[in-house]
């Protein structure tokens, strides 16, 4: 009798790769960034098992919105106290915090549980082209499409 694989904590093999993010379009690059953070990539993919690999986004600052959407799509934040509503548009958030933009984008797409906070873990997102994590060795990704 054949039984399915399931991975664990201990078999599951990690890789780290550097996407740079300059000129791609910001929907497209996170969903495929969150499917690489889950390991939806691997033949080894196990849903309740972060088997995922380690991602560092290089060029966030030059990511680019299809449309109007730098001038009509807003991220909004509450502090949770009476008038606290915080509201900016795409335009002003890729000019001050890119990082945030991308991160905000990629987090509404993994599990919204401790799992998903795990995969999140995983994500290094830099506004310039350098990166602190020459160590690791991580390897270039060019996305499909």
């Amino acid at each position: 009798m054949r039984t399915t694989y399931m991975a664990n904590s201990a078999t599951v093999d990690r890789k780290w790769l550097v996407i740079d993010a300059e000129g791609q379009i910001l929907g497209r690059l996170a969903s495929e960034v969150a499917s690489i953070l889950r390991g939806k990539n691997k033949p080894t993919f196990t849903p309740h098992v972060d088997c995922g690999d380690n991602v560092i986004i290089i060029n966030a600052d030059k990511i680019e919105l299809t449309g109007k959407k730098l001038l009509t799509k807003q991220y909004t934040h509450h502090s949770g106290f009476p008038g606290g509503i915080k509201q900016r548009s795409a335009l002003e958030m890729r000019q001050t915090r890119a990082r945030a933009m991308l991160e905000i984008t990629i987090k509404g797409m993994l599990p919204h549980n401790s799992l998903g906070r795990k995969m999140f873990n995983k994500l290094h997102v830099y506004e310039g082209a350098e990166h602190p994590h020459a160590a690791q060795k991580p390897e270039a990704y060019t996305l499909r499409g």
